[in-house]
């Protein structure tokens, strides 16, 4: 990764070109909008939403989380537009699992190694030895990412069914 990362406040993470912050309120079309999105859907497990309620429970759910200081939620914007967002998945003890998304007008351009990568240096400064991320065999894109974030590909991996189809998931990790 190349460019200078801020860390001086929690919930706020700068990179060259983005801002890894607290999800707002005014963000909610645009998170519905990445989890509606069935590139999105194919590869990040987002539940289904048939109803207004079920996105405002979500939505309410990953705000609330982001701005906890002891969960790692973050919404990656480009200016002041949110693109994406990252969160833990699983946290046990030094050793943390994250996934992240990216709205697809945002894929192939680098947005989601920066962040990633942004958010690992973060984890490390607050005290995490490993990080973890897991993605479908099929998700190519998302193991490059993990690849260009120093990620190594370990030999777990899960069976996983979702949306009727049954999924390989693969997973890779970083050491401190």
């Amino acid at each position: 990764m190349d460019g200078k990362i801020n860390m001086t406040i929690s919930k706020k993470i700068t990179t060259p070109r983005l801002t890894l912050g607290e999800i707002r309120e005014c963000d909610f079309d645009a998170l519905m909008a990445i989890f509606k999105s069935d590139v999105v859907k194919a590869t990040y497990m987002v539940p289904d939403l048939p109803t207004q309620e079920d996105e405002m429970k979500l939505f309410s759910a990953l705000r609330s989380l982001s701005e906890r200081d002891d969960r790692y939620v973050f919404g990656i914007f480009l200016g002041d537009k949110l693109i994406g967002m990252l969160n833990d998945t699983e946290i046990n003890g030094v050793n943390i699992e994250m996934g992240y998304a990216l709205h697809p007008d945002y894929h192939n351009q680098g947005f989601a190694t920066e962040a990633f990568g942004a958010v690992i240096k973060h984890l490390f400064s607050k005290g995490f030895d490993v990080i973890l991320a897991g993605a479908f065999e099929e998700n190519t894109a998302s193991m490059r990412v993990m690849e260009k974030c120093g990620m190594s590909r370990t030999k777990m991996t899960a069976e996983i069914e979702y949306r009727g189809i049954m999924h390989k998931c693969v997973y890779y990790s970083l050491k401190k």
